[in-house]
């Protein structure tokens, strides 16, 4: 099994059976000799996706700490894939170290000796496989590393810490309920649906409030269009701004009055007033 980095190893070992008849064989030619291109274009693809849909699709979250927490989410999980990879390329590595110390053994008989041969094989396929998984997640955690620092410099900081992220959830939830009721509304004669309506409850908004600015919202959308104008997704997310700051003393004012506390400074592990130290 001499070492060719031009063929494909599954290919190479399947050209080599002789039950294959030549047919085949020729087939399996035609299918090496494009393996090189084959093998350089699909490393494009060995991500789960594109850095298009990682940011449009995969990280929703319409307030920057959010998507700072998501972008994190996802670099935890693909760095977890990749050290389980890099784990599993290592042990596959003293497998082979150890299989080829065992073909130093004179008295081995052909068949044991091909066995041996025949799991280094399966070893080195495995490692080939794993090698371009190993590669993908590289360019992906580096994708979002640069995301994580591109967040952070929108919002002119080094670091956030968790007061920051509890104090924007307020916003966020706010913004995305107002998203979803908004695009519900569309296709509903301006109507809010019952799930978003049950959402602004919990949140402690009037949801009559809440219809009303949506009523306002596409009232002024359709004015711009009988005016040849085209309203924009900035103008939908300056509205959600406007709605998340008026509605944020709603969700206060309703937790007070079922007891809680909507922030307890002592319960977190970090403080605004850290960052203030370290700067």
């Amino acid at each position: 099994m001499k070492k060719d980095k031009r063929k494909d190893l599954t290919i190479a070992g399947i050209s080599a059976l002789p039950e294959l008849n030549q047919k085949y064989k020729s087939m399996l030619t035609h299918i090496n000799n494009t393996m090189p291109s084959i093998k350089k274009t699909s490393s494009n693809f060995y991500k789960s996706h594109s850095q298009f849909m990682n940011v449009m699709l995969d990280v929703t979250s319409i307030t920057p700490i959010r998507s700072i927490k998501h972008t994190l989410a996802e670099i935890n999980k693909t760095k977890l894939a990749l050290v389980e990879n890099h784990l599993k390329l290592q042990e596959n590595n003293i497998l082979i170290k150890k299989r080829e110390k065992l073909l130093e053994d004179t008295n081995l008989d052909l068949l044991q000796r091909e066995h041996i041969e025949l799991k280094i094989f399966k070893l080195k396929v495995n490692n080939a496989n794993t090698l371009d998984f190993i590669q993908g997640a590289i360019r992906k955690l580096s994708f979002f590393t640069t995301q994580y620092k591109s967040l952070l410099k929108v919002l002119n900081k080094k670091d956030i810490t968790e007061q920051e992220y509890e104090e924007e959830e307020v916003k966020y939830h706010i913004m995305t309920c107002m998203k979803q009721a908004l695009n519900s509304a569309r296709s509903r004669n301006g109507l809010i649906d019952e799930g978003n309506l049950i959402y602004l409850f919990d949140m402690g908004i009037n949801s009559a409030v809440a219809q009303k600015e949506i009523f306002s919202y596409l009232e002024r959308e359709n004015e711009m269009m009988k005016n040849n104008e085209n309203p924009t997704h900035e103008m939908t997310m300056l509205w959600l701004e406007n709605c998340a700051e008026l509605f944020k003393k709603d969700s206060v004012k309703f937790a007070d009055r079922r007891g809680f506390q909507l922030l307890d400074k002592k319960s977190l592990s970090t403080l605004n007033e850290d960052l203030e130290k370290e700067e």
